[in-house]
């Protein structure tokens, strides 16, 4: 198949750090050939990078849509604008990059998704920690029993948001410090790993949270602890403290226990996973770390092509959506709250064994 024409709509932060130098990777599957930013000066600077010429750039998205020749769009846009301009594209019969979550509502996903099944575009949603390696190593080993049956898991993420907020980093953008969804920072942020628990371990039975709330506009909870009962009877721990960093090394991260071992990865870009057992053995497994990207985009053009299935549907990213909000429900009613339907689990590919 000849290049993949991507037409991009939203040339930010988002576009130029992550999903920019992974088509660099990808420059002979991939030719830019139109840009959309509200702000049209930001991707007429990003357009003399390219060449592309002055007519291929554009503010409004909707006349980009109807005037080029795409075969598929990124669509690289703040939470809240999501559900709109995804909705746009597949409306256009244009093959979708979407970027999660896939609307700022259950509403808008549920919407999305009853959209796509009348235009049955190819819709990849760039969940990048389902494409991440060392997520997908950690799965392999556990599939493998490299530490045996899975008994439980403790997950802990924390981020000094505030302080984050001062440097040039994502948090320093408006719309996440001051955000017009439910949710705020756990929404834009924990949904990675709560993604990449259910790649991990499959689908979720129930989830029991607290949170201990607080004024700032970026989070309604300074804390939340969720309990998680997978249906391949795994349970965990995920934490996400938005308020804070860890001092104390190694970090908590991600340990899963089984019968026969324990596996430990620190954090997503160490680079290395760690397995130890009973007997005092241990083992390294090295990964590449920051590969999401890559690989997402990757398999979108082997998709295109043909070659193989889209990893990341947006029934799976809807799955990941309804567990965030079933946490903050479950957080509001002091109840646990189920997730996942006993056909999802069926649905979701081989669980880890217990």
């Amino acid at each position: 198949m000849k290049k993949i024409r991507l037409g991009v709509i939203g040339t930010g932060m988002a576009w130029e750090r992550l999903h920019w130098p992974a088509i660099q990777e990808l420059e002979d599957k991939y030719e830019i050939v139109a840009l959309c930013n509200q702000d049209r000066n930001k991707a007429l600077d990003f357009a003399r990078k390219l060449y592309l010429p002055e007519d291929k750039v554009y503010d409004d998205y909707t006349e980009m849509l109807a005037k080029e020749k795409l075969d598929a769009v990124d669509l690289l846009v703040p939470i809240p604008e999501n559900y709109d301009l995804a909705a746009a594209v597949v409306r256009a019969n244009i093959n979708l990059i979407a970027e999660k979550p896939l609307a700022a509502s259950m509403e808008g996903a549920e919407k999305l998704l009853e959209l796509h099944r009348q235009h049955p575009v190819l819709m990849m949603v760039a969940e990048n920690y389902r494409y991440d390696e060392g997520i997908n190593k950690v799965r392999e080993l556990l599939l493998q029993g490299k530490i045996g049956d899975v008994t439980y898991f403790i997950l802990n993420r924390s981020v000094d948001f505030e302080e984050e907020m001062k440097k040039d980093t994502f948090a320093a953008r408006e719309w996440r410090q001051h955000p017009e969804y439910a949710g705020g920072t756990f929404l834009d942020a924990a949904i990675h790993d709560l993604a990449a628990l259910r790649h991990i371990f499959g689908a979720v039975k129930q989830v029991y949270a607290m949170g201990r709330r607080q004024q700032e506009d970026f989070s309604p909870y300074r804390i939340i602890n969720t309990q998680m009962e997978f249906y391949n009877g795994v349970i965990g721990h995920f934490s996400y403290y938005s308020d804070g960093k860890e001092t104390q090394k190694p970090l908590i991260g991600l340990r899963v226990f089984g019968n026969k071992g324990e596996l430990y990865l620190e954090e997503m870009n160490s680079g290395i996973i760690h397995l130890s057992y009973p007997d005092g053995s241990s083992e390294k497994i090295e990964y590449q770390p920051g590969r999401g990207y890559y690989n997402e985009l990757f398999n979108f053009y082997r998709a295109m092509i043909g070659q193989e299935e889209i990893a990341v549907t947006p029934e799976i990213e809807y799955g990941d959506l309804k567990m965030v909000f079933d946490i903050l429900k479950s957080i509001e009613n002091n109840q646990p709250v189920p997730v996942d339907t006993e056909k999802a689990f069926k649905e979701m590919g081989e669980p880890v064994k217990i």
